[in-house]
């Protein structure tokens, strides 16, 4: 009965915000923008700028391209849907929205925890750190963890194909995600609510212990360094993907492992803005502003492309 049910539901109405205001569009629009501009220049510096060429940067270039993927998963359907009387999607597309969503989420908690393994290993153990990290290992890394979100994914939109909508079919919400469909959802959602728990503690929770065991080993061997400047220039390298980890960590467990006691709808659409749309926008600025290395590859660029512009007039 509940395939039966969920054949009829065409598409989901959402009601994450008041539609039809011009302001929101523009919002959304140059975070959207800024969004892609950022994470495209930090792709196109470890592409281009051979001191950016270490397994560091290889997967910060992955974190750009997951971080571009969030927003495009999310925030076009967002646009289309600003600016009419009523917003929805169709069911074909909130599944497809949900599969992708997922799958970066999975993907970006692995890298993380990756990323913080490559920083153990070049602060810990130097010597070892070449062959640990060599580029093979990195690419395998990489894919397992774009392989590992997918799977993780698929589950879950599995799951979330087998609900049953009874009536309207309305979603508190900006976009299709597992939570609020099992809260529009008049079919059990034990399965799902399981499949996120455990996604919690296998996608969530153990990389994120990984991060910590990891930075406490750093924490260790740094404070054991003799000499001030090499603390200083350990640190500096950990800072920004610390600052990434704990604003991704902080929103993803707000927006998959809120307590259901004093649940709001507004709330909810803040958290999931902050977690799937302002974040990813946020990661390459934090980069920037932390990273020597990244900075002085956008200078390079910069006082290249100056050049080149000034050569260019006075021919």
């Amino acid at each position: 009965m509940a395939g039966e049910n969920q054949t009829h539901v065409t598409e989901f109405t959402l009601l994450g915000f008041s539609h039809g205001q011009p302001f929101l569009f523009v919002l959304f629009l140059a975070i959207y923008l800024a969004t892609l501009l950022g994470n495209s220049a930090i792709l196109a510096l470890v592409s281009l700028d051979p001191h950016l060429r270490s397994p560091m940067y290889f997967f910060l270039s992955h974190l750009s391209c997951l971080d571009i993927c969030y927003s495009s998963v999310t925030v076009p359907k967002i646009l289309a849907n600003a600016l009419r009387p009523r917003a929805t999607i169709s069911y074909r597309g909130c599944l497809a929205q949900t599969f992708f969503l997922m799958a970066c989420a999975g993907a970006e908690c692995t890298l993380l925890a990756v990323m913080a393994y490559d920083r153990y290993a070049a602060i810990c153990q130097p010597l070892r750190y070449a062959r640990a990290m060599s580029r093979g290992v990195c690419v395998a890394a990489a894919a397992g963890c774009w392989l590992w979100g997918m799977l993780d994914s698929a589950v879950h939109t599995l799951l979330a194909s087998q609900l049953s909508f009874c009536g309207a079919a309305r979603l508190q919400h900006l976009f299709c995600d597992v939570p609020p469909l099992l809260a529009a959802a008049c079919s059990d959602t034990r399965p799902s609510q399981a499949a996120l728990h455990a996604a919690s503690v296998f996608v969530g929770l153990s990389p994120f212990l990984l991060v910590v065991v990891s930075y406490l080993r750093i924490l260790a061997t740094v404070l054991g360094m003799p000499v001030a400047t090499s603390r200083r220039k350990a640190f500096s390298t950990c800072s920004a993907h610390l600052l990434v980890v704990a604003l991704y960590f902080v929103t993803a467990n707000l927006n998959y492992n809120r307590p259901s006691a004093g649940y709001s709808p507004a709330a909810d659409t803040l958290v999931s803005a902050l977690y799937c749309i302002v974040t990813p926008m946020l990661n390459p600025l934090i980069y920037s502003l932390r990273n020597r290395e990244v900075r002085g590859a956008l200078r390079k660029a910069l006082r290249g492309r100056g050049t080149a512009g000034s050569g260019g007039s006075e021919a």
